[in-house]
């Protein structure tokens, strides 16, 4: 009972969750001339995480609120290019992290997230969630949003529109299975999107989030540089594309832990966006 308890509250809390950013390509917020549907203006974030006075007082908080338990996601508007930033009061930020779940970087990343009580988003590739769900149960338990990454992280644009299909719906499941929820955004592979991603993407009740600052840190430039592309790159509503998965991530880890405590400091909101619209 408690358990199916837990699920049910995670669901009400996450079912207004929902992110944005940007890829190659900066993406609109708002639609141009023409007959298309009016788009919502930027996603609001969340509220803004809590910075731990010590890191001994924090303590994981189940997540709270009532929901039925199969609640259908509110069907998106099919875009034509990722959404851009979110908007907030102050200095709100988004951090987001690729292609995990890796037992070897994950649980280091959550560990810090947790230190300075901030969530974050974790775009996770099927495959890897489901080998690792006790992460993914985790990310729910602590407040974290999870998006769809594809199952096994392919280039859209080279495949048909059926397999699109089952790389999203499939990881879903798994997300769902595993995190409590299905995800409500999903992130092209490279950036690289097409108009059946956005059409499938809208069709399962995701929203595509992309990123307006790279780190690049899957070339494994040192732990400075990422540091310095994320403290340069900061400003209000941007979405910091980082990974946790897909190969060494232990610069990404180690940069996480110096930038995170900067960013704080200098009055930056570190939380998780929403969807506007109903």
């Amino acid at each position: 009972m408690k358990k199916v308890q837990l699920l049910t509250r995670r669901r009400a809390l996450l079912a207004g969750a929902a992110a944005v950013g940007a890829a190659g390509a900066a993406g609109v917020l708002t639609t141009g001339p023409g007959d298309a549907p009016a788009l919502p203006a930027a996603p609001v974030a969340g509220p803004p995480a809590r910075r731990a006075h010590r890191p001994s007082a924090y303590r994981l908080k189940p997540l709270t609120g009532y929901g039925s338990p199969r609640a259908v996601p509110v069907r998106p508007p099919v875009r034509r290019e990722p959404l851009l930033r979110v908007s907030g009061r102050g200095r709100t930020m988004v951090l987001t992290f690729d292609d995990g779940p890796d037992p070897r970087y994950t649980p280091d990343i959550l560990d810090t997230l947790a230190e300075y009580e901030v969530r974050a988003m974790f775009f996770v590739c099927g495959e890897m969630a489901d080998a690792h769900r006790d992460l993914l149960a985790r990310m729910a338990d602590e407040g974290h949003t999870v998006g769809n990454h594809t199952w096994s992280h392919p280039l859209l644009t080279r495949l048909t529109r059926r397999r699109i299909r089952w790389e999203m719906e499939t990881t879903s499941d798994v997300i769902e299975e595993a995190y409590g929820e299905r995800p409500l955004w999903f992130r092209a592979p490279y950036g690289a999107w097409n108009r059946a991603a956005f059409q499938l993407g809208a069709e399962l009740g995701m929203e595509p989030l992309a990123w307006t600052v790279d780190t690049l840190d899957w070339t494994t430039p040192g732990a400075r540089t990422i540091v310095d592309r994320v403290e340069d790159g900061a400003a209000p509503g941007v979405v910091v594309l980082c990974h946790d998965a897909g190969g060494d991530r232990s610069q990404s880890v180690t940069a996480l832990r110096r930038y995170l405590p900067r960013l704080l400091d200098s009055g930056y909101h570190l939380t998780v966006p929403r969807r506007q619209y109903t």
